[in-house]
């Protein structure tokens, strides 16, 4: 490492400059008919045992693996952090985190009054202007907004309704679609009864029969 940075990396230079002529000759040796050695031939090792480092086919040794801009491309990135598990989410999740504790420090809820006061004097005001504005050109008031559900005592029932009366005083008002009465009500549910049970405990040849029966009868 005292050789300086400049004559480390001429010594490193020369190293792998001798290596590729030894990859020459080891590839010549195999053209011949000889043994692989690049193959099988050993390792290079440092001294620490380890495999020496390379890039690109270039080997770094000595101490011109800690040359600057060497020594970064063997650095390992670090690992990214693990990630949490959904269980581990849920553990930091409370009531909080929804909002619904927002409001136990009192400072938001009187902010949400003072916006809502504003933004009310606001509209109040944008109405008075337009209507003072609707004034001045001559135009009338509106007419007051018509009670849909209210009925003229004129007016015909032209579908069948009847008029609901309530106590005196109060408005009348009309059923558009047929009302049935009590006693046709009543007979709806008797025949729908007898139907149930007809179902449950008749066979389906005594159905037949009824239906044939009905059919010659005229029913």
């Amino acid at each position: 490492a005292g050789l300086g940075e400049f004559r480390i990396r001429d010594l490193n230079d020369e190293i792998n400059k001798l290596l590729r002529e030894k990859g020459h000759w080891e590839f010549r040796i195999k053209e011949l008919g000889g043994p692989d050695y690049a193959r099988i031939g050993p390792k290079m090792l440092d001294h620490e045992g380890k495999e020496v480092p390379g890039n690109r086919g270039y080997k770094y040794f000595g101490a011109a693996k800690d040359l600057p801009g060497v020594r970064e491309l063997f650095e390992k990135e670090p690992l990214p952090p693990p990630r949490k598990t959904r269980a581990e989410l849920m553990k930091s999740i409370d009531a909080e985190y929804y909002g619904y504790r927002d409001e136990d420090d009192g400072i938001l809820e009187p902010l949400e009054q003072e916006h809502e006061k504003k933004v009310i004097a606001e509209a109040v005001e944008k109405w008075k202007k337009e209507r003072e504005a609707r004034l001045a050109r001559g135009e009338e008031e509106e007419e007051e907004e018509e009670n849909i559900y209210a009925v003229n005592d004129d007016e015909s029932d032209e579908e069948g309704g009847k008029d609901k009366e309530g106590e005196e005083g109060q408005q009348k008002f009309i059923a558009h679609v047929p009302v049935p009465s009590q006693q046709e009500i009543e007979e709806a549910l008797v025949r729908r009864k007898k139907m149930e049970l007809l179902q449950k405990y008749a066979s389906e040849t005594l159905m037949a029969q009824s239906e044939e029966a009905k059919t010659l009868l005229g029913l």
